[in-house]
C-alpha cells in the first residue's frame, strides 16, 4: 500500500525445528485464564496462532523465550525442546496429537509445525508447555472433507494493521465473535517504518511507537517488529480464537516493493544506504516464515526460498487461492509529469510487464478453471477492479493517492501498483474466466485501506449489463491504516463523500465505495451467494472505542454481480 510522509518522499516444508510425534511430557489441564497459563506467559509472551487448515491437518505456532535474554532478535539463548498437545476438548482430557519441537536462536525460537492425522471439519484445541509452564490454549478448525458440501463458510476478512495508527479494535471485534471459521488476512500484516515516518492521521502522530526504533531493514529488526506486534493482546486473541489463512503485500518488506527492488529502499552501503535488496526481502521473508503460521514451499528455483501463493480447499463448496502480488511482478510504471498520456497507456498494457509472473499466472489459471469447488475465492492483495479517477477535483488528488496508490498528478485513470498498472496480466484472467465460462470468481482485496464492492467488467469502457462481469471483487477497510479523511483531516463523511460519488458516477461497475471508515468485515458463502458485512470502528486512537455494522453487499450464484443487503449474515 502506497503511503506518502513529511519531508521526505520515500514511498511509502516448515523452516528449521524437528517436530516428533510421541515422548512429550504430560500437560496439565489449562485455559487462558488458569495459573499454568498465567505462568507460561514466562515463556510463552507472544500468544499461539494456527493456520492453513486442510481436512487432516493444520499448523500450530508460538514462540518460547527460554531465557532472559532470549529476546526476539537478539540471535541469543540455547536449544530447547517445546512440548506441545492437540485435544479434542478445552480440559485436554482427549488428546490426539502431542510431540516436541526442537528451537533455538537459529529460528529466533519460534514453534511452528504441521499437525497431521486429524478429522475434517473439527474444532480442536492446542497447547505448547516448556519447564513445566504451559502457554494459552488455541483453538483451530480443521477444512471439510474434500467431497463434502458445507451448509456455508464463514471467514473475518482483515488487512492493514500499522501499530503506530492505532488499537486492533477490529481484531477485538472478530475475535468476540464465535461463528466464523477462519480469518483471512490479505497483508499489510506489520509496518517496516521507525517512529513518527507514518503514524495516526495527517500529523502521523504515534498512538504506540514501532519498536526497534527505526526503519525495519535487518533480520534482527523484522523479528523484533513481528515479536511486537504479536505481544499485541487484541491480536494474541484473534490468532488463539481461530486459524489464520494469510498472504503478505509490501510493507512486511518495504513500501511499493517489486521483484528487484522498492520505493522504501535506498541500496548501498554508507549512512544513507539500505543495502541490497534482495538480501533485505529475504531476511524479511525469513522473519515472516518464523512467526507467521502458514506453509510456505521451499522451492530453489523462486530463489529466496519461499513459495507463499497457495490452495486450500473446503470441500466442493469454495477453494482459496492466495496470491503473492509483490515478489515476482515488474517495477510499477513511472507517472511523474510530463509523461504522455498514450506513453503510460502503452507501458501499463505491455504484455512482456507481470504483476503475477508467468507461474503464479498458469498456477491462477488453474485454480479458477477447476471444475469444484463451486466458489473461486481469489486472496487479492491489490485490487483487480479497474477504477478511474479522472473526474476528482485536483486538490484530492495528492490524498487519494496517498491511499489508493501511485496516482498520476494530472488525475489520469491508472493506480499503477494495482492491477491498474499490468492491464495485460488483468485481460489474461478476464479472458480466461470468459473463455472458459468459469462462474462464481470472487476476489476478495485488502491494501486500499477502504471498502469496496465492485463487478468485473471484461470491457472496462463499456456500461455494465447482463453476463458481462467476469465476477466480483469485495474489498475490507483497514484496521489502523490511514484513510481518505484521516489524511485530509476532514471530519468524516465530507470529503471523502464527494471524492466517492464521483469515483461511483464514472465507474458504473462499483457499487460500493467508504473511503473513510476503519474495521474488519465477514465473509459468508453457500451455495446461492457469497455475502461481505462490513463492520466500522469508532476513534482508532480510543482503545475501548466500539464496533458497528455498516453496509453489506452480495453476489449470487452465477451472475457475476453485486446487490445490496439489508443485515448482515445471523
Amino acid at each position: 500500500m502506497s503511503t506518502l510522509r513529511s519531508p521526505l518522499r520515500r514511498r511509502t516444508v516448515l523452516a528449521g525445528g524437528t517436530a516428533a510425534g510421541a515422548g512429550a511430557a504430560a500437560l496439565v489441564a489449562t485455559s487462558p485464564a488458569d495459573a499454568a497459563s498465567v505462568a507460561g506467559s514466562r515463556y510463552f509472551k507472544h500468544g499461539v496462532a494456527s493456520g492453513d487448515p486442510e481436512p487432516d491437518r493444520v499448523v500450530i505456532w508460538t514462540r518460547v523465550t527460554p531465557t532472559a535474554a532470549s529476546t526476539p532478535g537478539s540471535g541469543k539463548g540455547p536449544k530447547v525442546d517445546v512440548a506441545w498437545e492437540v485435544s479434542k476438548d478445552r480440559t485436554f482430557r482427549t488428546i490426539v496429537r502431542r510431540g516436541t519441537f526442537a528451537t533455538s536462536a537459529s529460528r529466533d525460537h519460534t514453534v511452528k509445525l504441521d499437525v497431521g492425522g486429524l478429522k475434517p471439519a473439527t474444532w480442536y484445541f492446542y497447547r505448547f508447555s516448556y519447564r513445566g509452564s504451559v502457554s494459552r490454549v488455541g483453538r483451530m478448525r480443521t477444512a471439510p472433507a474434500a467431497g463434502s458440501t458445507p451448509g456455508h463458510l464463514r471467514f473475518g476478512v482483515v488487512s492493514c494493521a500499522n501499530l503506530q495508527a492505532g488499537w486492533f479494535t477490529a481484531y477485538r471485534g472478530l475475535a468476540k465473535r464465535d461463528d466464523l471459521h477462519a480469518v483471512l488476512h490479505l497483508g499489510d500484516y506489520l509496518y517496516e517504518y521507525a517512529p513518527g515516518q507514518y503514524g495516526y492521521g495527517s500529523d502521523n502522530v504515534d498512538i504506540r511507537k514501532h519498536q526497534p526504533a527505526r526503519e525495519m531493514v535487518s533480520l534482527a529488526d523484522y523479528r523484533q517488529r513481528h515479536a511486537q506486534y504479536k505481544r499485541d493482546a487484541d491480536l494474541q486473541d484473534l490468532h488463539a480464537k481461530y486459524p489464520w489463512i494469510i498472504t503478505w503485500d509490501d510493507h512486511e518488506v518495504t513500501n511499493d516493493q517489486w521483484k528487484d527492488g522498492a520505493e522504501n529502499h535506498t541500496p548501498g552501503g554508507g549512512r544513507s544506504g539500505e543495502g541490497n535488496y534482495l538480501q533485505r526481502r529475504a531476511r524479511a521473508h525469513r522473519a515472516y516464515d518464523e512467526w507467521m503460521p502458514v506453509r510456505m514451499d521451499a522451492t530453489a528455483a523462486l530463489g529466496d526460498g519461499a513459495r507463499l501463493y497457495r490452495r486450500l480447499t473446503f470441500g466442493t463448496l469454495a477453494e482459496i487461492s492466495m496470491l503473492d502480488l509483490r515478489t515476482y511482478r515488474d517495477e510499477q510504471v513511472q507517472t511523474a509529469l510530463p509523461t504522455p498520456v498514450p506513453a503510460l497507456e502503452a507501458e501499463v498494457s505491455d504484455p512482456d510487464r507481470t504483476l503475477l509472473g508467468r507461474r503464479q499466472m498458469r498456477w491462477l489459471k488453474e485454480s479458477l478453471s477447476r471444475q469444484r469447488p463451486q466458489w473461486k475465492i481469489i486472496g487479492n492483495p491489490v485490487m483487480i477492479a479497474p477504477v478511474t479517477f479522472a473526474a476528482v477535483p485536483q486538490d484530492l488528488l495528492a490524498p487519494i493517492n496517498d491511499v489508493t496508490g501511485l496516482l498520476p498528478d494530472d488525475g489520469l485513470p491508472y493506480n499503477v501498483d494495482q492491477w491498474d498498472g499490468y492491464t495485460d496480466d488483468r485481460r489474461e484472467v478476464l479472458a480466461h474466466i470468459r473463455d472458459h465460462q468459469i462462474k462464481d470468481a470472487l476476489f476478495v482485496t485488502g491494501d486500499i485501506h477502504s471498502g469496496w464492492a465492485c463487478e468485473l467488467p471484461y470491457d472496462v469502457g463499456a456500461d455494465p449489463v447482463v453476463g458481462d462481469s467476469a465476477g466480483v471483487e469485495f474489498v475490507c477497510s483497514s484496521v489502523t491504516s490511514n484513510n481518505l479523511k484521516d489524511i485530509t483531516g476532514t471530519p468524516p463523511r465530507t470529503t471523502s463523500v464527494v471524492v466517492e460519488q464521483v469515483i461511483l458516477a464514472n465507474n458504473q461497475h462499483i457499487k460500493y465505495l467508504n473511503f473513510d471508515d476503519h474495521g474488519f468485515s465477514v465473509l459468508d458463502v453457500t451455495a446461492k451467494r457469497a455475502q461481505m458485512d462490513w463492520f466500522i470502528i469508532g476513534d482508532r486512537a480510543d482503545k475501548q472505542t466500539t464496533v458497528r455494522h455498516t453496509a453489506s453487499f452480495a453476489t449470487r450464484t452465477g451472475t457475476g454481480k453485486v446487490v445490496r443487503v439489508d443485515r448482515p449474515v445471523r
